[in-house]
């Protein structure tokens, strides 16, 4: 038997310390369900009434924890409760998708608007450090959760002193990818693309005119927007100088519509800034309604196409004068309405019969802080969503407006922004704290923050501490010293990957020593065309046109038939002359005009 191998004793304590790994090369392998684990809520929430009570011991304890009382109190009833609650916090786990969470730290104050593509891929959010964050979440990951972009939305110019200005919304055209409407605290509203170019910018009108009709665009601040639910072509604005203007992305110098609200309110002079706006369409079919808010407590419907002379239906009392009515928003049947009113209140409304709600609920309001704190519809519209001043999330039956669910998202700062998206079925909060959550389950949602958080951390490399390496992204300085034939800092690598970091939101460099590079505009990269110039800017064909050719254009009609002096045409006496002598003739000659000084 001399081709049998020989056996070997296993030796249990040499292979524990080898260990089973192979050699060479190794692939990198991620443990997904280590690492959705590791993105758990401690606590998802409360349900029914439960909730309410909840709530209110969360403030108590606050308040107690700002005043500094240190007195360690017994909460075995407590304890007990959330036992109880274990089996319903399970349930609401399926049901609604908010047992795991991915953070977002990307702004330096509270964000105001968030806005996902219809894909769910990329994520834009606006903010009151007046700057707009994007971010892709196929190239995030646990460790590197960042934006690739920031951009400052009301920039004009490359310089230093550029006036900024909060962002008021910031929406994904749900029909076009590639087109996000940009409202802040200007007339002027813009569209940007996915990768932050601005595509166009709506005109600003003239705010000497009384007649708000004949402005051509918006002569105050902008509060809000949204997009024409069936048209991707269209978007509409409200703005403080009491009007809806709904515009073309085709024409942006000039407005497709204007809707102007006549105040009833004493005193206003028969204006009131609008403060919501929503235009929706039913899944079934049927005519489109655009509903909007307005700050002398109106709530104002009209048919979606128009005509837009007179609202279809007005509610002058829906909240109470001289509040902030921020939410609002249009069910996916089109038939029910919510808004939440700085009065703190939160009322259902039938498209039906819109006299007078349908159900009405206290909900304490932080539209007096924040003016664009909304609540929106699930995308079945089986739900109702918004954040509280208490930064908790809100889920509410859509009947009864009472919560299924409510669930500490930012607790100790209020939750501004809202949105459930449907494709994704992960819901977005924006909060007070400068801070993103992505509300997701691991069975019932796909991709997007579970997608992110189920991929293997990146490894950590020098290159990605700004402290140790240089940027070297706006060039060299003349101190550095690079020999022939060594190799590249590794800074330039950085600086590839992450070019963004040491830049203010404006875009300067936050070393005072380096010079400040101007950002190319679009129009530094291309000039308009002529056709773009001949249809969008009036009279331009004058440029092109001899003035002296336009003006003999009409010398024989204005000898023919004279404007001013037909009256004496054949009276006029005829001009004489004084012949002149030949001596006359040679003595103002040319000559003699040369000699005269």
């Amino acid at each position: 038997m001399a081709d049998e191998e020989p056996e070997i004793e296993a030796n249990d304590e040499l292979q524990q310390f080898l260990g089973t790994s192979s050699f060479g090369k190794q692939t990198r392998q991620a443990n997904f369900d280590k690492q959705v684990a590791l993105s758990k809520r401690a606590r998802v929430g409360n349900s029914g009434a439960a909730a309410e009570s909840r709530i209110e011991v969360d403030r108590d304890e606050a308040q107690d924890e700002d005043e500094g009382g240190g007195d360690n109190h017994d909460h075995d009833d407590d304890n007990d409760d959330d036992d109880d609650d274990d089996d319903e916090d399970e349930d609401d786990d399926d049901e609604f998708p908010v047992s795991h969470e991915m953070i977002i730290k990307t702004h330096d104050r509270a964000v105001t608007a968030i806005s996902l593509d219809p894909a769910g891929g990329r994520l834009v959010t606006g903010s009151m450090d007046c700057t707009l964050k994007l971010h892709d979440f196929a190239s995030m990951t646990p460790t590197t959760i960042r934006a690739f972009k920031s951009i400052d939305p009301t920039a004009t110019k490359s310089s230093a002193n550029v006036e900024t200005h909060p962002v008021h919304q910031a929406l994904f055209n749900p029909l076009s990818a590639g087109h996000i409407l940009v409202a802040t605290a200007l007339p002027q509203a813009k569209i940007f693309s996915r990768d932050g170019e601005v595509l166009a910018e709506f005109v600003k009108g003239d705010m000497y005119l009384r007649d708000m009709h004949n402005t051509k665009g918006h002569i105050s601040e902008i509060t809000t927007g949204t997009w024409h639910p069936t048209n991707r072509n269209l978007c509409v604005t409200a703005g403080t100088d009491s009007t809806l203007r709904i515009w073309d992305l085709n024409t942006p110098r000039t407005q497709k519509e204007v809707i102007v609200h006549k105040s009833k309110a004493a005193g206003s002079a028969g204006r009131s800034r609008m403060t919501a706006v929503a235009w929706g369409s039913p899944l079934q079919g049927g005519s489109n309604i655009l509903i909007s808010a307005a700050f002398d407590g109106s709530l104002i419907m009209w048919s979606g196409e128009g005509p837009y002379a007179r609202p279809a239906a007005e509610v002058r009392d829906a909240h109470t004068a001289g509040t902030w009515t921020s939410g609002l928003d249009i069910s996916a049947d089109g038939r029910l309405v919510v808004t939440r009113g700085g009065d703190d209140t939160i009322k259902l409304w039938d498209t039906r019969k819109f006299k007078q709600p349908v159900t009405t609920v206290a909900h304490a309001s932080s539209s007096a802080q924040y003016p664009t704190a909304n609540i929106r519809f699930s995308p079945n519209s089986t739900n109702v969503i918004t954040g509280s001043e208490t930064g908790h999330l809100h889920i509410l039956n859509p009947a009864t407006l009472k919560p299924e669910l409510v669930t500490p998202v930012t607790s100790g700062s209020p939750l501004v922004t809202v949105l459930w998206h449907p494709k994704l079925n992960q819901i977005v909060t924006g909060s007070a704290n400068a801070e993103v959550h992505v509300l997701y389950n691991p069975n019932t949602s796909i991709a997007g923050a579970k997608a992110v958080m189920s991929r293997a951390p990146k490894r950590r490399h020098i290159d990605d501490d700004p402290n140790l390496t240089t940027d070297l992204a706006n060039g060299i300085s003349n101190d550095s010293v690079i020999v022939p034939g060594g190799t590249v800092p590794s800074s330039v690598s950085y600086a590839s990957r992450h070019p963004t970091v040491g830049l203010t939101a404006s875009g300067r460099s936050r070393d005072p020593r380096r010079p400040h590079v101007p950002v190319a505009t679009p129009f530094a990269k291309s000039n308009p065309d002529e056709e773009y110039v001949r249809s969008q800017i009036p009279l331009s064909s004058l440029r092109d046109e001899d003035p002296r050719e336009a003006l003999l254009r009409y010398a024989d009609k204005a000898k023919n038939d004279p404007l001013f002096t037909n009256a004496w045409k054949t009276t006029q006496p005829k001009t004489i002359y004084r012949e002149l002598s030949d001596e006359e003739e040679e003595k103002d000659g040319p000559e003699a005009k040369k000699a005269k000084h």
